[in-house]
């Protein structure tokens, strides 16, 4: 996983957007909240510019965030193709990108 210790945070009941909404036990956000804190972090800190964040974190040409995500272990590589992601979202690409192979390849065992 990820070589960089963060801290354990504990959700406070209100929305961590900064919007004050009361939010459900658990949960640091109200639905959609993350999305407009994200953004807004972005645009406050990097001009909404994802080049600058990644740039800011010494990532770009060269230097690929994608290829440290899967050598630390928290993405993966398609086994059928270069695609990379979350394990989620490897699942999804797999199902849509690769369905008629999954087809195939059950019909084979069929036979």
């Amino acid at each position: 996983m990820t070589q960089k210790s963060l801290p354990s945070l504990t959700p406070t009941g209100t929305c961590w957007c900064g919007c004050a909404k009361k939010v459900g036990t658990g949960s640091f956000f109200a639905p959609g909240h993350d999305k407009v804190a994200e953004a807004a972090l972005l645009a406050v800190e990097y001009g909404s510019s994802v080049a600058q964040l990644l740039h800011g974190h010494g990532y770009g040409p060269g230097h690929s965030v994608s290829a440290r995500a899967v050598s630390e272990g928290v993405w993966l590589t398609c086994p059928a193709c270069d695609y990379v992601g979350a394990p989620a979202s490897i699942t999804n690409h797999t199902k849509k990108a690769h369905a008629a192979a999954i087809g195939d390849h059950a019909q084979g065992a069929e036979r």
